[in-house]
């Protein structure tokens, strides 16, 4: 069995998290961390969990947490989350970090989108991406993995089978995000209250979200393409999922069919990712690892669709898709 903790257990994706993991039959989990006060029973928190999980929250200094574990998921906020992960990398424990502070490649970069210095940046552009779609064959031998953004493993995944092929403009390409209300976390926000976002979408971040830079880097590294992503996030009134519509130049003509064809081929080995005919839609992948994707083609332009739950594929699900690469079992496990 591996023993399993969690940073930062409260919010939603760490929920997501714990309800995964108890359905895999090579995993237990031994610790739960959390800034509350009074050590809560992880019920009083998630009631979900009621009668699924004895344990309680506490505040525990990294190296406890290590000694403890053999895998630790950092679900604890930017900055924050670096400043003890760090110190767990000391000893052998393998982590998977929630956060964006191991994501970007310099620490120039992580400072001027993120607004804070980063607590350890000679270990970034070492670390690797955890989006095993395009980066499966390094996330094995990892002691450290990124787990990706909700927004950037959307339009990532949306854009690479197409940029890696060279046949859309890399200079010209639109993504038009809309995301659940779940995407901003448990904390309270004005924002994000029911009065507020009930009945209403509204773009927020316009120009400056910090997942653009993500999406740019990533999407050289996976194809080694130089784009520039114009991308815009929208709040939309519904609990989670994430629906992209991207727009896109083609190089050459090709009909709907070639493009789905050549997404099809891409991901012939990702057992998460569905390359469908019919336009996709949040439901169809409320509460689970996958990725769907299709392409129309309009008035010259190839518009690519395409969506996830933001909790799972977007956050806790590919974490654990990466915790099986890591740990040598079947990327799939407890994900079916």
């Amino acid at each position: 069995m591996i023993r399993v903790g969690i940073l930062g257990a409260t919010g939603y994706t760490a929920l997501e998290l714990i309800k995964i993991l108890l359905r895999h039959p090579d995993v237990e989990i031994t610790t739960l961390t959390s800034r509350q006060e009074g050590n809560p029973h992880v019920a009083a928190i998630h009631p979900q969990l009621t009668g699924r999980l004895d344990l309680h929250l506490e505040e525990s200094p990294p190296e406890t947490v290590a000694a403890r574990c053999d895998c630790v998921f950092s679900c604890l906020p930017h900055a924050a989350s670096a400043s003890l992960i760090m110190k767990m990398l000391e000893s052998d424990v393998r982590v998977i970090d929630f956060s964006a502070d191991y994501r970007l490649r310099d620490a120039e970069t992580y400072e001027q989108w993120y607004g804070s210095k980063h607590p350890d940046p000679n270990r970034l552009g070492k670390v690797v991406y955890g989006l095993p779609e395009l980066f499966r064959d390094q996330i094995p031998g990892a002691q450290l993995v990124a787990n990706p953004g909700c927004y950037t493993s959307t339009s990532i995944l949306a854009l690479a089978p197409f940029l890696k092929k060279g046949i859309i403009e890399t200079d010209d390409i639109i993504v038009d995000a809309k995301g659940g209300v779940s995407g901003a976390g448990r904390s309270p926000k004005l924002t994000t209250l029911y009065p507020e976002c009930n009945e209403s979408i509204t773009a927020y971040s316009v120009g400056r979200h910090r997942h653009t830079p993500e999406i740019d880097q990533i999407l050289k590294l996976a194809t080694d393409c130089d784009v520039q992503v114009l991308f815009t996030p929208h709040l939309v009134p519904m609990d989670r999922g994430i629906l992209c519509t991207i727009y896109a130049r083609p190089i050459g003509q090709r009909g709907e069919d070639d493009w789905l064809d050549i997404a099809r081929d891409f991901y012939e080995q990702s057992p998460f990712v569905r390359v469908i005919g019919h336009l996709p839609a949040t439901k169809d992948v409320a509460g689970s690892n996958y990725f769907d994707m299709t392409v129309r083609v309009s008035r010259g332009r190839a518009i690519i669709l395409a969506c996830t739950d933001n909790l799972i594929k977007g956050a806790s699900g590919v974490a654990v898709q990466n915790f099986n690469l890591m740990h040598g079992f079947d990327e799939t496990t407890a994900l079916l």
